[in-house]
């Protein structure tokens, strides 16, 4: 018999979700964000990239929250998990709206069962030193926005009324 997956901040979605298939319901509990999950396609795609961690920002839930309770209903002890989020600190400086060059609004294409990454990650791409790109979404795109940030984006994300505004800045090249 194969060990049982250890859950922690960088456990994937997916991993877990096939090596416990009993903690669907305890996800979709600790956040009701997490029903989009019984849809196949974004079963089969986002859950399989998503870490805890990013979930957990998505879910609005604190990560040593969503972490610790999976763990416990999994027979696993408690561990100390550090936060982090994409939703920090002040307008940086480099946010100025009139350098908005691209705008897409992803609301119905998520809404559809679908996911922007392909789209913004083509766009983003064309985009010169200086520009910003504004993404719309009904709730925090974790997977994403850390995916443009390996791309050498600076990013910066607020929430208004239940829309997050995501902004990448394409820096200089180096």
């Amino acid at each position: 018999m194969s060990e049982k997956l250890i859950i922690t901040p960088k456990t994937k979605v997916g991993e877990l979700l096939k090596a416990y298939p009993e903690l669907e319901s305890k996800l979709v509990e600790l956040a009701p964000e997490f029903k989009k999950l019984r849809n196949p396609v974004l079963r089969r795609t986002i859950a399989r990239v998503t870490s805890l961690q990013q979930a957990a920002r998505v879910g609005g839930v604190s990560v040593d929250e969503i972490v610790n309770k999976l763990r416990k209903a999994a027979g696993q002890d408690e561990i100390k998990v550090e936060e982090a989020t994409h939703l920090s600190g002040e307008k940086p400086d480099w946010l100025d709206e009139k350098n908005i060059r691209r705008t897409f609004d992803a609301t119905e294409t998520i809404a559809a069962g679908g996911h922007p990454l392909d789209i913004v990650l083509r766009e983003t791409r064309k985009m010169k030193p200086g520009e910003i790109y504004l993404l719309l979404t009904p709730f925090l795109p974790a997977p994403l926005i850390d995916k443009v940030k390996e791309m050498g984006f600076e990013t910066w994300t607020e929430e208004q009324n239940g829309v997050f505004r995501n902004f990448f800045y394409k820096t200089s090249p180096p």
